[in-house]
């Protein structure tokens, strides 16, 4: 008699990176049949790959292995010994009862919202996807434009316009939550043109060359199924047809019905977040952080993590993450971009803003991070309009330092850790922001607080413990790195994600302060999409 098919993932089998995967296939064998589990007409394949880099003279790749077949019962002790039985969730749609009175909207076309609309559109409900900035090609020129004439457009730019703040960044796809859903978000980005390393690579990347394309699919797809996008249309209002229920939107391209609202405007949307304030929505300020941004040659940090075997074409380029505690305050290192370079991610006029990107190759000359110090409610004021103040006034105070022309202001890591004016300019490490000709000598101290730049300062010698070259005195440091996360947070009941007081509106993503990452925001909007068509069948059904 046959039994049901099943996956078991046998996990922790560390080999040498010359070995073959066909190697972690057999040991996967043998130690299933240590245990009665007969792995015999199983189909084998690679589930998850790290490196482990603990003992940089002997680097060692750690698989997990996927097995699918005829299998018994896997009892959950074996979980200590590395074996499990793999429950992956495709999400499914329930759909309610209730028609929607109109089609419901999306707001913002960043992961949370693509993949909320793409949830939508597959079960027929003919979204309405709306985004305040342009198209991949549109942001592209828009970005070239800031470079080369310094003219910033205010709705397409990095932060806005088709994919969000991901598209233009190193799309990195880690996530710190346990959600099954996210094998489906790695699974839906393949189909759309991502490469399928990413199902099975521990710390899986896109790269904005092909994530540009990857985020045009999933939107001609959106529009394929009967919804509809329009770029370069932003959310000025929102009109409720009585209480706790919206029933149109107002924008700058005029008013549409809207049977229900998924928000997920990202976490730079100032402006939304002070109309949604005003209309008395309930928003409350939240902690974040902000810091610098530093860059080493790619192969100081590739022998600092790896060793002799720094140059291993088995080995992509070394990637860190790295934290330090010092006086009650948490540093740490954050969205490491390998290969990369520094960006302009302002969305304002009269502040600087860097983000990292990089490309799926990695082959830059320089490898960045953010090192960040947390910020505290008590540090501005507790209520979330002193959170965006405390940012923004970081950002026009660097805007103002390096010469009020969308420069960045850059140190040296000598002279920052020596508390010297930034005096000395860089020159074994060229500053990649705005290709090197877009920064200013200026202190960090011109424009962020003490406790943040003390706070680096540790940190940035604790990390050279860790990583030797860490505090290479001729390292960049450029700033500021204001946009890690949202400052705020749109309160929602736990159950069905509705923003308190509402009955239709979904506040979803990074932006709203639920979501860290682009896998973590288009998994809540995933889970938005679902809890609204859990309670409303589509518009005229």
């Amino acid at each position: 008699m046959s039994r049901d098919p099943k996956s078991i993932i046998v996990s922790n089998i560390s080999l040498p990176i010359n070995a073959s995967e066909r190697e972690a296939f057999s040991l996967a064998s043998r130690r299933l049949s240590a245990v009665g589990i007969s792995a015999r007409g199983a189909d084998f394949s690679i589930y998850r790959r790290s490196v482990d880099a603990r003992r940089r003279d002997d680097i060692h790749f750690v698989y997990s292995v996927l097995l699918s077949g005829d299998f018994g019962e896997v009892s959950p002790s074996l979980l200590s010994r590395g074996i499990a039985e793999l429950h992956s969730e495709d999400p499914t749609a329930k759909i309610g009862d209730t028609p929607l009175e109109a089609p419901p909207v999306v707001v913002g076309s960043g992961p949370a919202g693509l993949f909320a609309a793409l949830m939508l559109a597959r079960e027929g409900y003919r979204p309405l996807l709306i985004e305040r900035g342009g198209s991949v090609a549109e942001r592209r020129e828009k970005i070239a434009q800031l470079h080369r004439e310094r003219i910033l457009d205010e709705n397409t730019n990095i932060q806005f316009g088709a994919g969000g703040a991901g598209t233009f960044s190193d799309g990195k796809l880690v996530t710190r939550i346990n959600d099954p859903v996210s094998s489906f978000v790695l699974k839906t980005f393949v189909s759309h043109g991502a490469p399928s390393e990413i199902l099975y690579l521990a710390k899986p990347h896109i790269g904005t060359d092909i994530l540009s394309a990857v985020v045009e699919s999933m939107l001609a797809e959106i529009t394929r199924l009967g919804g509809r996008v329009m770029m370069n249309t932003t959310l000025k209002d929102v009109k409720t047809a009585r209480d706790g229920h919206i029933g149109a939107i107002v924008t700058d391209k005029g008013e549409f019905a809207a049977g229900a609202v998924i928000l997920a405007v990202g976490h730079s949307a100032r402006d939304t977040y002070e109309m949604l304030m005003s209309r008395g929505m309930n928003i409350e300020a939240k902690d974040f952080s902000v810091g610098l941004r530093i860059e080493h040659p790619t192969e100081v940090i590739d022998r600092g993590m790896y060793g002799s075997f720094a140059g291993d074409l088995r080995l992509s380029h070394a990637e860190y993450t790295l934290a330090h505690n010092t006086k009650g305050r948490g540093v740490y290192t954050f969205c490491m971009c390998p290969g990369g370079t520094v960006v302009s991610a302002t969305s304002e006029q009269g502040g600087v803003v860097v983000n990292g990107m990089s490309e799926h190759a990695r082959d830059g000359k320089n490898s960045n991070s953010a090192v960040c110090c947390s910020v505290y409610k008590s540090d501005y004021g507790l209520t979330p309009t002193a959170a965006i103040e405390f940012q923004r006034k970081i950002e026009r105070a660097a805007f103002i330092a390096a010469g009020s022309d969308y420069s960045a202001p850059i140190i040296t890591v000598g002279d920052f850790l020596n508390k010297n004016e930034a005096r000395v300019l860089p020159s074994t490490v060229m500053p990649t922001y705005m290709d090197g000709a877009g920064v200013r000598l200026a202190a960090p101290e011109k424009y962020l607080p003490s406790f943040v730049t003390e706070g680096i300062r540790a940190a940035i010698s604790d990390f050279n413990r860790k990583i030797h070259g860490f505090a290479m005195s001729d390292a960049v440091l450029t700033g500021p790195e204001t946009r890690t996360s949202s400052p705020i947070r749109i309160v929602r009941d736990r159950e069905y994600r509705l923003a308190t007081g509402y009955d239709n509106l979904y506040p979803a993503g990074e932006g709203a302060g639920y979501a860290g990452g682009i896998t973590s925001a288009a998994i809540d909007g995933i889970r938005c999409a679902l809890s609204l068509m859990e309670r409303f069948a589509p518009a005229g059904e």
